[in-house]
């Protein structure tokens, strides 16, 4: 089952990642399917058809998307430590 999180900000990001992808599929100086990938990682938990074409990237670099997701892991973890230093310094203050 498929968790839908919302947000703007992934969007525009995920949506910005695949026009780069398109862009590299035409241009030989960017990487088409390393954009494209990135892309439909970031919207894996907005679009359902996303979620399916990261299936895609799965099968095509299964140890490149197990890396991508566990450093997304640690960067919500990091920056969920971050956000409550800043309230601890917040609240002193």
């Amino acid at each position: 089952m498929m968790e839908f999180r919302p947000s703007l900000p992934r969007k525009i990001a995920g949506w910005s990642l695949l026009v780069l992808g398109v862009i590299g599929f035409i241009l030989p100086i960017l990487q088409g399917a390393v954009f494209t990938a990135l892309g439909l990682f970031v919207l894996r938990h907005q679009y359902l058809w996303a979620h399916r074409g990261l299936g895609w990237a799965g099968y095509r670099w299964p140890k490149a998307v197990a890396k991508v997701e566990e450093m997304e892991t640690r960067l919500i973890a990091w920056g969920g430590r971050k956000r409550d230093g800043l309230r601890r310094l917040l609240r002193r203050g």
